[in-house]
């Protein structure tokens, strides 16, 4: 009988028990949140750990709650491009350009400037914390949005999160119609009780840009204009040691011969040292991911922060990134010809506001150039002339004063000042030549105004190869290469109209070199083997004019 009242007491007590809990108890709180302990950064393979001040302590920060649903994909249309953003970190799935296509293929689509489709790595993604704290869940107040060309318009885009430790997060995008640059403002607001330590986090992440580089020759890689220089990163070094910036940075970037995509941090007022972090690294082979981190802060309870941005995802065409200012137009970059070589590209978009062709542009600018240096050259191929003429007496020198090195000297001396020919006169106008000719290289290499630019005939792109197909593929060539085969072939008749004063072993050398160089030219852009052969051509027929002055 005990036990039977015992059992049935305990049976009681777990009914009352079980009922107050589940009618009249409160549910348990969780802990308050706790920001991540400070940390110091590491360079080396080791990724950069976090940038936090010190601060008030809080409790552990609580994983960012799981999404209620899948995050929904935002369309931005545009006169310039179509773009998709994504609610999960408000990154960027896609950037196509509508005036821009990946190839001259029928079936060719516009260029596609993002190449990351994993929502954890996606560009533009925004973050606040640390290095380590995931982009978060963002709400977007609409699903598409199209901004017309040419009507001076601007349409936003609003998304807004709540991070686990309570923090507000609003980002707002605005876009035009006609305008590739889109400004961005985020502002994080603490409604909670608590101080929140943390700095923001903006992301660029990118894998070589499709059908955008057609040479191995130029750069392609993150880069970033600092302290009042450009850098570019190499991805094989960024594989092996990870790079970090400080302080003033005018622009982060993804690069490639002919795009970008670039994040410009709002720049502090005059007077007002920037505080800035950017961290460049590669895993994956040639993943490459840049942090753009602010200056770490402290949010006070009701206090909020804003921070802007502008993202320019387009072409690396100067006219739009001297409009941009931040010194965004130093992303092009033509090496140590940078000051001739951008008048020459200024010339050449110039003529072609006229010509509408971009070969005859470049025919008209080689012709120009031609005619600049043409009495300096008409000096170097005089002297050169008459150094041909007076070749046999110079040889009897050589052999009479062959053991007598210095009457040799005084001898050949001797000759020139009777003839009145300067040695030197032959090479000094070609050396002057030199920085134009390879401003002019730099020019027709990089401008993306030759990209998919047609000429006449089989040149339908001045950035790509001269190819005319037969119909049938030629073995490592695909098409026969027409221009590249009239080049060397005007630059072997140059070389026989070309005076020499050179021993017979070096003028056959020299005959060698239009087979060099037409190897060389092989896979060229065609607009450079076309400029090389008009340039040839010139030179043949100033040549010809000065043999006939002589001879007369």
């Amino acid at each position: 009988m005990d036990s039977k009242r015992a059992f049935l007491a305990i049976f009681m007590s777990l009914v009352v028990l079980l009922g107050y809990q589940y009618f009249l108890a409160s549910p348990p709180q969780p802990p308050a949140e706790q920001p991540p302990a400070v940390t110091t950064e590491a360079t080396g393979p080791t990724p950069v750990a976090a940038i936090v001040p010190a601060g008030p302590t809080a409790p552990q920060a609580l994983p960012p709650p799981e999404p209620a649903r899948p995050a929904r994909e935002i369309t931005v249309d545009t006169g310039l491009y179509a773009a998709v953003f994504s609610e999960s970190g408000g990154g960027l799935v896609s950037f196509k350009l509508k005036k821009y296509r990946e190839s001259l293929a029928n079936d060719s689509g516009p260029a596609e400037l993002v190449t990351m489709k994993a929502s954890a790595e996606l560009p533009l993604a925004f973050a606040w914390g640390d290095e380590t704290t995931p982009a978060p869940f963002f709400v977007a107040d609409r699903e598409n949005l199209a901004v017309p060309a040419g009507q001076g318009e601007e349409e936003k885009l609003t998304m807004r999160a709540t991070l686990a430790s309570g923090l507000e997060v609003t980002r707002t995008m605005v876009f035009q119609g006609d305008d590739y640059r889109m400004r961005l403002e985020v502002e994080v607001y603490n409604p909670t009780a608590t101080p929140q330590p943390g700095a923001p986090h903006l992301r660029l992440v990118s894998r070589p840009l499709s059908q955008a580089t057609k040479t191995g020759a130029q750069f392609a890689g993150p880069a970033a204009f600092a302290a009042g220089a450009l850098q570019e990163f190499k991805v094989d070094k960024l594989r092996e040691a990870t790079k970090t910036l400080r302080g003033q940075i005018d622009w982060v970037a993804y690069e490639d011969t002919y795009f970008m995509c670039g994040i410009l941090p709002a720049q502090p007022a005059a007077g007002v040292a920037a505080k800035l972090t950017a961290t460049f690294s590669v895993t994956d082979t040639d993943k490459t991911t840049i942090v753009l981190a602010g200056e770490p802060e402290i949010i006070a309870p009701q206090g909020r922060v804003t921070y802007q941005y502008t993202a320019y995802f387009g072409p690396k065409k100067l006219d739009i990134l001297n409009a941009m200012g931040a010194n965004l137009n130093r992303v092009v970059d033509f090496g140590w010809f940078d000051i001739l070589a951008r008048p020459t590209l200024f010339l050449l978009n110039f003529l072609h506001g006229y010509v509408k062709n971009y070969g005859v542009a470049i025919i008209l600018v080689t012709v120009f150039i031609k005619l600049l240096f043409w009495p300096i050259a008409s000096k170097g191929m005089k002297s050169m002339k008459n150094m041909q003429k007076i070749q046999p007496k110079l040889t009897k020198i050589r052999e009479k004063y062959k053991d007598d090195k210095e009457r040799l000297n005084v001898e050949m001396m001797n000759l020139y000042k009777t003839y009145k020919i300067n040695p030197l006169g032959g090479c000094l106008p070609m050396v002057l030549q030199i920085p134009v000719f390879f401003a002019l290289y730099k020019v027709l290499l990089q401008a993306i105004e030759l990209r998919h630019a047609p000429f006449m005939f089989w040149i339908t792109d001045l950035s790509a190869p001269d190819r005319l197909f037969l119909g049938f593929n030629l073995p490592y060539l695909g098409g026969l290469p027409v221009l590249t085969l009239l080049m060397g072939g005007s630059m072997f008749l140059q070389q026989k109209m070309t005076p020499t004063s050179a021993d017979p072993s070096q003028a056959k050398i020299m005959m060698f070199l239009p087979v060099v160089f037409t190897f060389m030219f092989l896979n060229f852009a065609s607009g450079l083997v076309l400029y090389w052969f008009v340039n040839n051509l010139l030179a043949m027929l100033q040549q010809y004019i000065i043999n006939k002055q002589v001879e007369a």
